[in-house]
């Protein structure tokens, strides 16, 4: 069995090689790694850092003008041979380190799709921005309420698919609006979908956090869209 792990990268210089490190370290069993890095565009030495991975652990695709999380998402996707697709991003919010715990319920028979959330579980979650926290939960609560679902944190970085499952959902948004969008075609499939609890390193716009208030209201926008206009 292989697992195909998709990063995107844009402007993560000081982060991608420890967070590289961490994806090679984690065990999985015997499953075997397929880890594919898609540079989108990045300005601040990422890509020249890139060229010195060596080509034998990691597949490097990189787009030559900047398209968004979900372009390179798309672009990673397209590229993946494996058996499970998982997305890690590129910083160090997210420890793969729990690899295990989003495949068990796969791997166990019960799920086809599992999602990540930082508000279930007791694990290390950093403290952070209030109204961060409650647009998320806000657009969660509008995403559940257009597609039937009850999970608590849909815009969660940790979402894992069987590939038969990915193939299906012919994704279309460039930026952040692929997570509902992603969330809204899995859910017209009627497959099983898990939420596993996770921990949360979060960063400080300070500490390179990208994600602004024009994403949360494409993000609204995708919601309505996939819901009644797709």
């Amino acid at each position: 069995m292989k697992l195909s792990i998709v990063i995107p990268v844009y402007n993560e210089k000081e982060t991608i090689g420890a967070l590289c490190q961490k994806v090679l370290d984690v065990d999985i069993g015997d499953i075997q790694k397929e880890i594919i890095l898609v540079d989108d565009g990045s300005t601040d030495g990422t890509r020249e850092l890139l060229d010195e991975f060596d080509s034998g652990l990691y597949t490097i695709i990189k787009h030559e003008v900047n398209q968004g999380k979900g372009g390179a998402l798309q672009t990673g996707f397209e590229a993946c041979t494996g058996d499970i697709v998982i997305v890690q991003d590129a910083d160090l919010e997210y420890d793969p380190s729990e690899f295990p715990r989003l495949l068990a319920p796969i791997l166990k028979g019960n799920a086809d799709v599992v999602y990540g959330s930082r508000f279930v579980g007791h694990d290390a979650h950093r403290v952070l921005f209030f109204w961060h926290y409650q647009a998320n939960q806000f657009l969660t609560l509008l995403s559940n309420m257009m597609t039937n679902l009850n999970l608590t944190d849909m815009e969660c970085c940790y979402k894992v698919f069987r590939s038969e499952v990915l193939k299906q959902l012919n994704l279309k948004e460039k930026r952040f609006g692929i997570e509902p969008e992603m969330t809204a075609k899995v859910a017209r499939l009627n497959v099983r979908i898990y939420e596993v609890g996770i921990s949360y390193y979060g960063r400080t716009y300070d500490e390179g956090k990208k994600i602004g208030w024009k994403d949360g209201v494409r993000a609204l926008y995708c919601i309505l869209k996939y819901r009644f206009f797709s």
